[in-house]
């Protein structure tokens, strides 16, 4: 196996313990035995486990934002705004159906997550705050125009959020489908 492969592999292995155990689950052994090495190789890729931790976060959090990129909410003008919501919420709930393991760190971080991660979240979130803010600006939805579109991107993010965590919860009970369902005809009477 490559170097790189390996790092990646190994990178896998601790996001695995992190989804089953929490942070405090992970150590250099854990992430050894899990990815079938001795110990020294995990510190020759990462150095200790800060580093370990670092590359992890690093690595999810340049997923998130690629897959985030791929869902943002456009020009609401050149449309059916609530169809527009409504593609842009499909590809969400679709990049979390497909990327559960990253996901989680984002929307649900576990029990001692690094600092790290955490800023990651918030400067993640502002952005997509801003994207949205944007879209909903004045003149951007037609008849019920948001008379604060900085409330409007908040409100639409955390239920975008919530269906991505139902979709974490329980992707048997919360299906990509019932929740566009659901959210076609909240957008139905949010804007008729």
């Amino acid at each position: 196996m490559t170097a790189p492969a390996r790092r990646e592999h190994l990178l896998d292995a601790t996001a695995a313990i992190v989804a089953k155990e929490g942070f405090q689950g992970v150590s250099m052994q854990s992430v050894a035995r899990r990815g079938g090495v001795s110990r020294p190789i995990v510190y020759e890729h990462f150095g200790d486990l800060h580093g370990l931790l670092e590359a992890l976060v690093a690595r999810e959090t340049i997923r998130a934002r690629g897959q985030i990129a791929e869902t943002a909410l456009g020009d609401l003008s050149a449309g059916d705004p609530a169809e527009l919501m409504l593609e842009s919420l499909a590809r969400y709930v679709d990049a979390v159906a497909r990327h559960p393991t990253t996901w989680r760190l984002v929307l649900m971080p576990p029990e001692g997550a690094p600092e790290l991660l955490r800023k990651s979240i918030i400067r993640g979130r502002a952005t997509v705050l801003d994207g949205l803010t944007a879209a909903v600006r004045p003149g951007a939805l037609p008849g019920n125009e948001s008379p604060d579109p900085e409330m409007t991107a908040r409100i639409l993010s955390a239920i975008a959020d919530e269906y991505a965590r139902l979709v974490l919860v329980d992707p048997v009970k919360f299906t990509p489908a019932r929740l566009l369902a659901h959210a076609r005809w909240l957008l139905g009477h949010l804007w008729p």
